[in-house]
């Protein structure tokens, strides 16, 4: 196993993320948990020694079921992280109840790391509000132990990322973030990161898989990759990718059975770095595979001077891309909830303005039209 230090633990680099155990009858409420203890039996023979879930995870249910698998082993031989649910803003004023449950489910005395988890636009303001007292409940567990870690999970944009960090920054010590070889540019992941080391705070990382697509590519852009070097598995490729950033110390992946586990240890077993050149056409099959499915909106913003609804039109843009890219998903929906009503999508009348403006000829009325009926 492939190990980095982190303020004197040496801390596996693959880390098991618990929001994709196995479930029985495909119902993700219902964890499978004798499938779970195998797995975990066979990650702590090799090495894996960090374990990352989530109050709610699985349906509230991974808590509970990682917890019963550690309960196994020495608290001392294994690192459990969870996390604040401030994704649910109904959650914001239960800062205490919650911890204490999770602590109870977990079936531990302290969580070696803990996180806000899924900073983003939709609740950043209330995470910042001083009347919840997140941080300050937080800080006090640390003093007292119950907390060693202190960290923070972003989904946001960039300037969400700069908010929070301008205001706790120097209580984080950890930040996990959504990262691989599509979203180092294409969600501005190599801009997160270089942020991120200017408060000298490392990067535990999430979808290394992107939701698993990285490890499913076309025969053409499995070709990309076996043309590269023929020998290392497809799915390897992401996390080679995601170990040559100096600044990452976890990677979490969520294995829902037995032969993910065993296929993501034979890659964390060893060292094997990607050349210059193997970084490079990485980045480029990244960009092949957003390109078709993404209107290349350069934020010129000569768009938003000419338009009568004063929509933040590259903003709107840049969740397009991503809605389209993931067929669906969480990441716009979430960041439009924190949009008026009347600078959504929906608010374009398609009087085309913006597009008499666009250097780049685009199609913006039918975009927003389009994204309006995706939602």
């Amino acid at each position: 196993m492939i190990y980095k230090d982190f303020q004197g633990m040496r801390l596996s680099n693959l880390g098991m993320g618990c929001m994709r155990l196995p479930v029985v009858g495909g119902d993700d409420a219902v964890v499978d948990q004798a499938a779970v203890e195998e797995m975990v039996a066979l990650a702590m023979e090799r090495g894996v020694n960090y374990y990352d879930t989530a109050w709610g995870y699985h349906a509230g249910n991974s808590e509970l079921a990682i917890g019963k698998a550690l309960a196994a082993y020495p608290r001392d031989k294994f690192y459990l992280a969870d996390k604040f649910p401030g994704y649910d803003l109904s959650n914001m004023g239960k800062v205490k109840e919650i911890f204490e449950e999770q602590l109870k489910k977990c079936q531990v005395d302290y969580f070696d790391f803990y996180l806000f988890h899924n900073v983003c636009e939709m609740n950043i303001d209330a995470y910042l509000d001083p009347k919840y007292g997140i941080l300050d409940y937080l800080l006090e567990q640390k003093k007292n132990g119950r907390i060693r870690h202190l960290g923070f999970s972003c989904h946001g944009a960039m300037p969400v990322l700069k908010r929070f960090l301008e205001a706790y920054g120097e209580h984080m010590e950890f930040c996990q973030l959504q990262l691989n070889y599509i979203d180092w540019t294409f969600q501005g992941g190599k801009e997160k990161v270089e942020l991120l080391e200017q408060y000298h705070i490392p990067v535990w990382v999430m979808e290394p898989l992107r939701g698993g697509r990285l490890a499913r590519l076309s025969e053409k852009e499995s070709a990309v990759l076996q043309a590269m070097a023929t020998q290392r598995p497809i799915p390897a490729w992401a996390f080679r990718f995601l170990q040559h950033i100096p600044n990452v110390v976890v990677i979490l992946s969520g294995m829902s059975n037995l032969d993910q586990l065993k296929d993501n240890l034979a890659t964390f077993e060893t060292e094997d770095p990607l050349t210059e050149r193997e970084w490079d056409g990485l980045l480029a099959l990244g960009g092949e595979m957003t390109n078709p499915k993404a209107l290349a909106c350069t934020a010129c913003r000569y768009c938003t001077s000419h338009c009568p609804q004063g929509l933040d039109i590259p903003h709107l843009l840049a969740l397009y891309n991503e809605h389209r890219f993931t067929g669906g998903g969480f990441i716009a929906p979430m960041a439009l909830s924190a949009i008026p009503a009347d600078k959504q999508p929906s608010a374009c009348i398609g009087c085309r303005s913006c597009e008499a403006v666009c250097p780049q000829q685009l199609k913006i009325s039918e975009a927003m039209a389009d994204f309006s009926a995706m939602l």
